[in-house]
């Protein structure tokens, strides 16, 4: 099977702040970008950040809404884990893997 890509639009409510989550902490390629949207290349799929102007409900654990990135390589989860920490992006809850 060939490689399968995804592409996954999602909410927001400041560009600014969602890029320097993805593209200075987790190093996240940026595409087109607007006031309204950015384009990131996370892992070579493409993520799509839309500002909304609804109000978000705060989420009491991850459930329902997330996505996330499945590693065949434990040393690529270290990586980015190790990016992440060393660029002092909060975490929602502990990694593990």
């Amino acid at each position: 099977m060939n490689q399968v890509l995804f592409h996954l639009a999602f909410p927001v409510t400041d560009i600014t702040q969602t890029k320097a989550f993805y593209a200075d902490g987790l190093g996240c390629e940026v595409g087109r970008e607007s006031p309204s949207s950015i384009i990131l290349n996370l892992y070579g799929h493409q993520i799509v950040a839309h500002v909304t102007h609804e109000p978000l409900a705060p989420q009491r654990t991850i459930y329902p809404r997330h996505f996330g990135l499945v590693f065949t390589q434990e040393a690529d989860w270290e990586s980015i884990l190790e990016r992440a920490q060393q660029k002092g992006l909060n975490f929602r809850e502990q990694p593990r893997f």
